[in-house]
């Protein structure tokens, strides 16, 4: 078997402290593999909303996905439910919203944060 098949984020690894910093060039690429990661969480996320909020709620494609990004950004709902359903979903999705959104925005900055951190303890051991 594959390490791709066993492992299908590798493409999301990160070195190790015995590695070297990583250049600009291959820390840019590293950064768009995780944008496109978290853009894809995101996608789906405002897919899931908006499918289940014309379906629900019997919104419209614009208001559902006005709806989608209210609730997924934290910024609250802007229409009414008024259907059992529909409150049910919108409850469940805004439970949803919250972890999606906090994974996303980790998804965004473990990059940025490894880096820094793997420099620091590389600038420590040269210190030694």
């Amino acid at each position: 078997m594959s390490s791709i098949q066993s492992d299908p984020l590798r493409f999301l690894s990160l070195e190790n402290r015995r590695q070297r910093v990583l250049s600009n060039k291959h820390f840019i690429y590293r950064m768009l593999r995780y944008l496109l990661f978290g853009g894809v969480l995101l996608g789906f996320s405002i897919g899931f909303g908006v499918t289940g909020y014309m379906y629900y709620a019997k919104l419209g494609a614009v208001d559902a996905f006005h709806m989608s990004c209210m609730i997924l950004t934290g910024m609250g709902p802007v229409a009414n439910m008024s259907t059992k359903g529909a409150k049910i979903f919108s409850s469940i999705y805004a439970l949803y919203s919250g972890v999606a959104f906090l994974s996303t925005t980790a998804v965004f900055l473990a990059p940025v944060i490894h880096r820094l951190l793997h420099i620091l303890h590389v600038r420590q051991n040269a210190d030694e």
